[in-house]
């Protein structure tokens, strides 16, 4: 007689909840954690918002304002893994919303969760490709001979085609089985960790002089003449914006539970270790970057050789050229952030694309039946890879004729993203613990206070990014994002008022009866 083998406990877990297995759960923990540490990215994150972070009020407030944000993600992440634990399903976010709000607020949970989410993770491929854009524009400067040697800065329009077609690469290689993903992201954070060592160590050797560390650690200086902000509060507020913008992401692992051995177990272990390797290893490249500074008001300068466009670049320039008379450590250094940038890009798309699928196959996306649909043979939401790739170009399209695009799509897909984080993180606090199935990674009594302090710290980081960056407020200092997000949360409310509450109920079970409680 056949022994019949043991179901995984993921998968186990997943019947339990209603859903049947679909997609490939062929994914092992170090595969989910390259994936998850991807997301998040070493450079990604730091790299295009160092510069303005560090104008706002100097070295210290940014160095020690990233050591604050690391100690509240943890709460966050604590209570993200608690909840993955007990529910490892692609939809991760709002499916946890619709289960822990219970049934009367469910619906509207999950309603809220799942928007919230989506947004945020398109607008957060739009980050990257924005970014990998400037890294890649620094690039062809230094490599055409810089500006003040005549170097080509590319305009507008290039920049636009290089944004577009970051894009549509990752698209296309998001089509093929997740098998190839998992592959290019363990080459990722590999790239990442020994790339970052490496640029972590080198830079502060090859520049000529370091910065004191009373410099790095305790020098605050404001720049009002630059940036219009002449309260010291309110300048280190946004200087703690590069390491919110940073320091999120680490729910990819979520999004992948379907399609990973032991996810009730693995899930949590991916969403605590990529927080930990991102902690130190992102500390690492701000001190770094803070020690290899050469003259601070030079790396602002309109005329300097990276036409004061990308501070990070001007660094390692400074350092290079000092040293050896050349920029080719510059570039090469680049180039393994510019790879950073991709390899971010391919995750969060990948993650983008399971939102939207998951929430396509519970009816919450017009036109569901297109998007919900996954490839026959390699298993992948194709159709909603796609999708993502289109709305992504869409808001890259402002490029051509406002300046701050970047500061817009940076606070959409932060307030987005990190705002999901907080409908179920809310329900679960909310919540009679005797309703909660706990799974492997479970807090205990711990579980409410750290819920408490993750919540309050996710109101607080979306209030700061619908802040002024600069003053005075013009058309080209003014941060689009409330009123693009005002705009697009108010349509999605008038939907559920007018017509989704009729018909969305949450998740939709597609096992017919019941083979455990949820």
């Amino acid at each position: 007689m056949s022994q019949i083998p043991d179901m995984d406990s993921g998968e186990k877990r997943l019947n339990e909840l209603g859903y049947k297995q679909e997609l490939r759960r062929e994914m092992t923990l170090f595969k989910t954690l390259a994936i998850s540490f991807s997301t998040m990215t070493l450079f990604t994150g730091i790299t295009p918002l160092f510069g303005s972070s560090l104008q706002y009020a100097g070295p210290a407030s940014l160095v020690w304002g990233w050591v604050v944000v690391t100690f509240f993600t943890w709460f966050v992440g604590f209570a993200m893994a608690e909840i993955c634990s007990s529910f490892p399903t692609t939809g991760s976010l709002y499916f946890w919303a619709a289960h822990l709000a219970g049934p009367k607020w469910g619906p509207f949970a999950s309603w809220c969760c799942a928007w919230l989410e989506t947004i945020g993770l398109i607008a957060g491929i739009g980050t990257q490709a924005y970014a990998g854009s400037q890294t890649l524009q620094s690039i062809i400067l230094l490599c055409t001979g810089t500006n003040k040697d005549g170097g080509y800065l590319a305009p507008k329009w290039l920049f636009l085609c290089m944004y577009i077609g970051l894009t549509i690469i990752w698209a296309f290689l998001n089509t093929f089985a997740l098998e190839v993903i998992a592959f290019i992201d363990i080459i990722s954070i590999w790239w990442q960790v020994i790339g970052g060592t490496v640029i972590v160590i080198m830079l502060p050797l090859v520049a000529l002089t370091t910065q004191s560390a009373s410099y790095v650690f305790t020098h605050f200086e404001t720049a009002p003449k630059l940036t219009g902000i002449s309260s010291k509060p309110y300048a280190v507020i946004l200087s703690f914006l590069v390491s919110q913008y940073s320091l999120y992401g680490y729910d990819a692992a979520a999004h992948l539970t379907e399609e990973t051995k032991g996810a009730d177990k693995n899930g949590p272990i991916a969403i605590l270790s990529s927080i930990g390797i991102i902690s130190v290893f992102g500390w690492a490249y701000i001190l770094s970057l803070m020690f290899s500074i050469q003259d601070f008001s030079y790396l602002y300068d309109p005329s300097n050789e990276t036409a004061g466009t990308f501070v990070p670049a001007q660094i390692l320039y400074d350092a290079f050229h000092g040293r050896y008379q050349s920029g080719t450590g510059a570039i090469i250094l680049l180039f393994i952030i510019w790879g950073s940038f991709f390899f971010g890009g391919l995750s969060i798309t990948t993650s983008a694309a399971r939102v939207v699928y998951a929430l396509s196959r519970d009816q919450g996306i017009p036109f569901s039946s297109i998007w919900r649909k996954v490839h026959p043979k390699r298993k992948v939401p194709s159709n909603a890879v796609w999708l993502c790739a289109a709305i992504c170009i869409l808001l890259g399209l402002p490029i051509l004729k406002v300046n701050v695009v970047f500061t817009a799509i940076t606070s959409i897909c932060t307030i987005g993203w990190v705002g999901g984080y907080a409908v179920p993180i809310f329900a679960r606090m909310v919540m009679a613990e005797k309703n909660f199935k706990p799974g492997p990674f479970y807090l205990g009594k711990a579980s409410r206070p750290i819920c408490v302090v993750a919540f309050l710290w996710i109101c607080y980081t979306c209030s700061v990014f619908l802040l002024p960056t600069y003053y005075p407020i013009t058309w080209n200092t003014f941060n689009y994002a409330p009123v693009a997000l005002g705009a697009g949360l108010a349509l999605i409310m008038l939907w559920w008022m007018l017509d989704a509450r009729h018909w969305f109920k949450g998740p939709v079970r597609n096992i017919d009866g019941q083979n455990g409680k949820v």
